[in-house]
């Protein structure tokens, strides 16, 4: 898939990305590699990264990013009640 293929299935979810940025997604998804994107609040980051799985045909898992958090707080506790109630389910169930 080329940048071009990528921005014509960004269009498709009806997302409108700048020749840049889909390079630069098509860059992160070729090399495997996250991609970091920085902005203020409201400027569009996740629904980037929400239209990108769309057309991906992936889900999203998202995470909100606060200063203080840490990288065991992010990895292991990102939902930590439901990892509590499946702890629990499959105790039950033995």
């Amino acid at each position: 898939m080329t940048w071009n293929d990528l921005q014509s299935a960004l269009a498709a979810q009806n997302y409108v990305a700048s020749d840049d940025l889909a390079v630069a997604l098509h860059l992160s998804l070729s090399l495997e590699r996250p991609l970091l994107l920085e902005g203020a609040a409201g400027v569009g980051k996740t629904e980037v990264a929400r239209v990108l799985a769309a057309a991906q045909g992936t889900s999203l898992i998202r995470l909100q990013c606060y200063e203080g958090l840490d990288a065991a707080q992010a990895i292991y506790e990102w939902n930590y009640q439901r990892q509590l109630l499946a702890i629990r389910t499959a105790s039950e169930a033995g």
